[in-house]
């Protein structure tokens, strides 16, 4: 995922999320130049990877418009009650409340703070 602001991203996505720092490269300057950030708190769970802007033609696109994208990431999380009253504190945007859906799943959907949608609920295709 790239964000414009990487630093504050990887901060933000540990505190509002629960993620945690796996491996992070940092560039001359300091600034997170690529992160390796985990969904849960072991070995096992899974790794998104955050970075920040490229120039425009970078593997054939242009910058991201989280707002007009029509991607969602959807992660499993063993407590979405606990994981919703995280993110809502941490300031998220919450697009869906918390609720029962009728396949099953116990789930709500945020913004970040640079407007990417995330999900979080107990589906497991």
């Amino acid at each position: 995922m790239r964000y414009n602001d990487p630093d504050a991203a990887v901060a933000w996505l540990a505190e509002a999320f629960g993620f945690t720092e796996h491996d992070i490269h940092r560039d001359d300057a300091g600034k997170v130049a690529h992160a390796e950030l985990r969904a849960g708190g072991d070995e096992t769970s899974d790794l998104i990877m955050v970075s920040g802007p490229r120039e425009a033609g970078w593997l054939g696109g242009a910058a991201a418009d989280p707002h007009a994208s029509p991607i969602c990431i959807y992660l499993v999380v063993d407590d979405p009650q606990a994981h919703f009253e995280r993110a809502k504190a941490a300031g998220a945007t919450i697009v869906m409340d918390l609720q029962h859906m009728d396949y099953g799943s116990h789930e709500y959907a945020a913004r970040d703070p640079e407007g990417n949608l995330w999900s979080f609920g107990t589906y497991r295709p």
